[in-house]
């Protein structure tokens, strides 16, 4: 007879090899928790399973993780197990919790900060160098986030990434550009993309840090908002020349290919991606434009930036801002709309229904009626998706529909829109969408 310590034993050693913990049983294997991968860039499916349960029993998975400035973030899910004792997130609804139906990845795209978490937070990769650490649980019975006390069975960890293993970041300072470039593994050239995001300022990476694990060099860039950029850090103070000497400072590295290289803008960065398109020297091979305006209200390098747009801000009933207004055609100088009969690439054009931020359909309206008036409908794509907000960004992380925007000279909490189901569907078809326009664009047709 085999004594019951050897019996653990054995489990325990299957359990630490698939990354999990053990719920002690004399009768048979424990409770099992599986996540595979366990490491995946952040736009990839993770099969999450767990196994040896009681048949046709309540069980909830749940899902904890920690952002860079250290709040937690948690979803839950209510299953069933099968007449096996089985439940398979790929394959089962959950019937309750933070997420209903048939959703894989609902427990990444459902997170929300904790009960008690500091007001406005949204979820945002600042170090894409370290991973996104999941900790995923599995709870008898169906209980929500407060009955966490509620037996543990098991649990598991996954890694989620935005740069794979190989990918360079280069901190870039030169000719007054400030950004960072992302190379893929290998000697290249690469096609490339120059990466542009809105007023909220700084320097992002994420995406940047992902189109390089897709083979696609990347140049992140700055233009607002960050300490080594001409003052004062509350205005846009860099022109044309600035964006143009971006373009070919990634045009010129030896590792990209200069014949192809596209440009991806989300909120104001979109009417930078279409005026750097139209108005210069730069010849890019297509543009990316996610919910944003084809003019502004105001001119770049203008000392009354800030001033002039806000007397188009609206606020509801929360005291929440919303800057939808500020980009309506309507209220745009007709000399400060973007000259789209000039355009000469493809352009994809991705509009969240619900966006709260920008008046992305109209925009995409009037972008499409001046290509079709020149004779040029054929390079404008549009994906537009119900119930999407204005952040639409790679699969899988949560949408926030508003968040804090500023602390001084006052606190401001911004409207972004969009609901979770739906734009977390929104987010993962518009991602591929994105991979195959920039495979055609420039990689087929290009060669």
């Amino acid at each position: 007879m085999i004594p019951c310590f050897s019996v653990h034993r054995n489990l325990a050693c299957l359990q630490r090899a698939l990354g999990g913990v053990m719920w002690k049983s004399s009768f048979g294997p424990a409770p099992l928790l599986t996540a595979a991968p366990a490491r995946a860039l952040i736009d990839d499916q993770i099969s999450i399973k767990g196994h040896f349960l009681q048949p046709q029993c309540p069980v909830t998975v749940c899902a904890q993780m920690h952002s860079d400035d250290g709040d937690l973030w948690e979803a839950f899910a209510h299953y069933n197990t099968n007449a096996d004792g089985n439940v398979n997130l790929t394959r089962d609804p959950s019937v309750g919790g933070s997420y209903l139906g048939c959703e894989p990845m609902g427990l990444f795209w459902g997170l929300q900060p904790a009960p008690g978490a500091r007001e406005g937070l949204r979820l945002r990769k600042k170090n894409v160098e370290t991973p996104y650490v999941m900790l995923l649980s599995l709870l008898e019975g169906h209980v929500s986030h407060s009955e966490r006390q509620s037996s543990e069975l098991a649990a598991v960890t996954a890694e989620r990434w935005y740069m794979a293993p190989g990918v360079r970041r280069i901190e870039i300072r030169q000719d007054g550009v400030v950004g960072t470039l992302f190379l893929p593994p290998g000697p290249g050239p690469f096609p490339a993309m120059l990466d542009m995001w809105g007023m909220g300022g700084g320097l992002v990476e994420y995406r940047s840090a992902l189109f390089a694990s897709k083979g696609y060099a990347s140049l992140a860039l700055a233009y607002f908002g960050h300490r080594d950029l001409p003052g004062p850090q509350n205005r846009i103070n860099v022109g044309d020349s600035y964006f143009t000497s971006a373009f070919h400072l990634l045009q010129d590295h030896p590792q990209v290919c200069a014949n192809r290289i596209g440009i991806i803008g989300l909120s104001f960065g979109v009417y930078l991606t279409l005026r750097i398109a139209t108005q210069s020297d730069v010849k890019p091979s297509c543009l990316i434009c996610i919910n944003g305006p084809a003019g502004n209200t105001i001119k770049l390098m203008d000392e009354e930036q800030m001033e002039n747009g806000q007397r188009y801000w609206t606020y509801d009933d929360q005291g929440f801002v919303s800057f939808r207004d500020i980009s309506l055609p309507a209220n745009i100088p007709p000399e400060n709309i973007v000259k789209m009969e000039h355009l000469a690439c493809p352009l994809m054009y991705i509009v969240g229904e619900d966006d709260m931020s920008s008046s992305s359909m109209e925009n995409a309206n009037l972008i499409e009626e001046t290509l079709m008036a020149a004779g040029k409908s054929q390079l404008f794509t549009r994906l537009s998706y119900p119930g999407a907000g204005h952040l639409i960004e790679p699969p899988y992380m949560p949408n926030s529909r508003s968040s804090l925007w500023s602390v001084k000279p006052k606190k401001l909490v911004t409207l972004w829109g969009g609901h979770l189901a739906p734009h977390a569907a929104a987010q993962e078809d518009a991602w591929k969408k994105i991979l195959d326009f920039l495979e055609i664009n420039l990689r087929r047709n290009s060669l």
